[in-house]
């Protein structure tokens, strides 16, 4: 009931604004569900190069990751893995190679060919997200973007479920949403930061440096949330936090500098 008073109550909002870029993003391609078999994000031998530069942050990376997998890339700073995260997210495009979704059969044999990425969503949650907040409210923070014209019932219906299942999510249910989003503790602060992305509904979430600047409590909660939305989503983490996140992945890779990616188990 109170998400459903609070959709009523959303007040307008400028739809352009360019931050709401950092927000919500559409990938190039979308895997349908099906009911046998699975699918998998694949990253196929991609260079990236700046526009105006000659020298590449990226350097053949492939990887792949089943849907409702964990992620996570380490290596050391300025070795490409933001970059990699920013492709992943739209906002830059490769140089070369491919960024796709492979369906397989039960037998791990592909189900048709590739499809380019297209228009399944994708959430990312930047490094110290808080810093991006601009609402006075709870409320406002996380339907930031949202339509704003008189919605039908449907439609109000629709985003009322969505609202309240992000915030139950990330387990913001018992607080206010009229409360400020900047007096929130810092571990507070990153799970309405994932609420923001999980609000619409993606399929894959990128996070980069999740845990940074959290004390151990927090750190430990975040890492129990991830943990949680694993089961529903395929989630892939950029980190130096090793060890906190070791017993949720799937899989791992190292960035070498020169924007070189090599599959490899942690050093935990």
């Amino acid at each position: 009931m109170l998400a459903a008073a609070a959709v009523a109550a959303c007040p307008p909002s400028v739809l352009s604004s360019p931050v709401s870029m950092t927000r919500r993003f559409s990938w190039s391609c979308r895997a349908e569900r099906i009911s046998a078999g699975y699918s998998q994000l694949e990253v196929r031998k991609v260079s990236y190069r700046p526009p105006g530069t000659e020298q590449n942050l990226l350097n053949q990376t492939s990887l792949s990751l089943q849907e409702k997998s964990f992620g996570l890339i380490f290596g050391r700073s300025g070795s490409g893995k933001t970059t990699l995260l920013q492709l992943l997210a739209g906002l830059s495009k490769p140089t070369s190679g491919s960024i796709c979704i492979q369906k397989y059969d039960d037998g791990g044999n592909p189900m048709g060919p590739s499809e380019l990425l297209a228009s399944q969503r994708v959430g990312i949650v930047f490094q110290f997200p808080e810093r991006y907040f601009l609402s006075d409210t709870i409320l406002e923070e996380v339907t930031f973007g949202w339509p704003r014209q008189k919605a039908d019932s449907l439609l109000r219906k629709q985003l009322t479920s969505k609202l309240q299942n992000a915030i139950n999510s990330v387990g913001m249910s018992a607080i206010s949403l009229d409360k400020n989003p900047q007096s929130l503790s810092g571990g507070f602060k990153r799970r309405l930061a994932l609420a923001i992305q999980l609000v619409q509904t993606p399929d894959l979430l990128l996070l980069d440096e999740p845990l940074a600047g959290l004390d151990w409590k927090a750190r430990a909660d975040v890492v129990n949330l991830l943990k949680a939305l694993k089961k529903d989503h395929t989630i892939l983490v950029v980190s130096h936090d090793l060890r906190e996140l070791y017993p949720l992945v799937d899989r791992s890779w190292r960035m070498e500098m020169g924007g070189i990616l090599k599959e490899e188990s942690l050093p935990v």
